[in-house]
């Protein structure tokens, strides 16, 4: 008869020393280092240093991003980072964090103006370095997803209202640079608006792409395609996209009207072509085809064209009324003069990785906005986009293989949230982390990787 032996009683004491939590945040220190983000927010935010100040607005800013990254929610979290002076420096007290949060919010275009053009030259360095990999580096068209969503909030905050899900808090306008397949994306805008904005107010769309467009490097704003759903389809948003000089692709849903729908019933069976699936296989029970000529577009942009989609909708989904003969329409225009309807369609299916974008904001503080003034929340909300493009960096810079494209939860969990012992010796500092973690040796090569990258002079 084996006997099962009984697991040994641990003790806990709080009396270690040398110890690192949260030691994986060194990849985004480094990266803070070679994209010059923390050099440039410094730099813009000056203004807002009181004299005889110890604290640098810049550094406490990115240090508020360093712990949203690393998965709080709230100003008060960055007690985490204030634990870990060796890993992270000097860190602001709570009071001093809220009393730069109060005087940004005193003078929210400005300040708002100084951080998105800290990002721009930080977003120019960090293409830069990443060189093939770098959205657009292809000759490609570089997909910019723009969409909205709601934001909860759960006490009576500053322009917190009713939305049209019936919810109650915000309905900020989000902007993503998508990275492809083999990447993610990262935030180009985040607009906050009340919570009963609408969701295709043209001025708003307008807005949140001049912002976007800004944030790219020079050389790649003429590669652009705007991509959005049916609350980007109006005609005073189209007019603004082909305004001449422009040279704006873009590829943005549209409401199945009931002229769209006579021109459907229309079609001969022959005008129907397979619809590709995710991989660019042709799909079973799906179709599509062009609208363009059986429609009158005359007060519409100049080349714009009309593109539906059919398909069998799987089985126990509810109908809508715009259905037809027992399949599912969606309609798309665009501009691109040339490539197979099937391919366009394609592309513009993929825009619904910016669901996957926005739901990586909300997990990296976008879920709840913590402040009570609508002008304290604009400046959180330009912290989370900081955040999630240091994260959408440091993959870009650092990474390999699948885990450039791991969403915040799996990069906390194998990289981020590992312990490790800090030794001096030599003069130097040695983070040696524990040889038993799964992920150890992913982690030290993206640091080494991205130590031998130079910072910018």
């Amino acid at each position: 008869m084996k006997t099962i032996a009984s697991p040994r009683k641990i003790t806990a004491s709080a009396d270690g020393s040398g110890l690192i939590s949260q030691a994986g945040g060194l990849l985004l220190k480094e990266t803070l280092r070679v994209t010059g983000l923390d050099k440039a927010l410094s730099a813009q935010l000056e203004r807002w240093r009181p004299p005889r100040a110890i604290h640098d607005p810049g550094k406490v800013i990115t240090d508020l991003a360093l712990t949203l990254t690393l998965g709080g929610d709230c100003l008060a979290d960055i007690a985490m980072l204030r634990a870990q002076p060796e890993l992270f420096g000097p860190i602001a007290s709570d009071p001093t964090v809220s009393r730069l949060i109060d005087r940004l919010a005193a003078d929210p275009i400005r300040a708002l103006k100084a951080i998105r053009a800290a990002r721009a030259t930080a977003r120019q360095r960090a293409w830069t370095l990443a060189g093939n990999h770098a959205p657009g580096a292809d000759g490609e068209l570089i997909p910019i997803d723009i969409d909205a969503t709601i934001v909860i909030a759960h006490s009576d905050k500053d322009q917190a209202t009713p939305t049209w899900k019936k919810t109650f808090g915000f309905h900020p306008m989000t902007v993503f640079a998508d990275h492809g397949a083999g990447g993610g994306g990262e935030p180009l805008a985040m607009m906050l608006r009340p919570g009963n904005a609408g969701s295709n107010t043209a001025a708003d769309h307008i807005d949140a792409t001049r912002i976007a467009l800004a944030q790219l490097p020079k050389q790649r704003r003429r590669q652009v395609l705007i991509r959005t759903d049916s609350g980007g389809g109006t005609r005073e948003f189209l007019t603004w996209l082909t305004k001449p000089g422009r040279r704006l692709a873009y590829s943005i849903g549209f409401a199945l009207t009931e002229d769209i729908q006579q021109a459907i019933l229309a079609l001969p069976t022959q005008a129907w072509t397979p619809a590709y699936d995710a991989d660019g296989q042709v799909r079973a029970g799906a179709w599509v085809a062009e609208l363009t000529g059986m429609l009158d577009l005359s007060t519409w942009p100049k080349g714009m064209r009309v593109i539906v989609r059919k398909e069998r909708p799987h089985p126990g989904a509810q109908l809508r009324f715009t259905d037809i003969d027992g399949h599912r329409f969606t309609c798309f225009v665009t501009n691109t003069r040339h490539g197979q309807l099937a391919e366009l369609e394609l592309r513009h299916r993929r825009r619904a990785r910016c669901e996957d974008r926005i739901r990586a904001a909300k997990d990296t503080g976008l879920r709840n906005l913590p402040l009570r003034d609508f002008t304290q929340n604009q400046i959180w909300v330009e912290i989370v986009a900081l955040a999630c493009e240091l994260l959408a960096w440091m993959q870009m810079l650092a990474l390999e293989g699948q885990a450039r494209c791991y969403e915040p939860k799996r990069l906390r969990l194998r990289l981020f949230a590992v312990a490790a012992r800090l030794v001096r010796g030599g003069r130097r500092l040695r983070l040696r982390i524990a040889a038993s973690w799964p992920w150890a040796s992913q982690l030290v090569a993206a640091i080494i990787r991205l130590q031998a990258l130079p910072a910018p002079t």
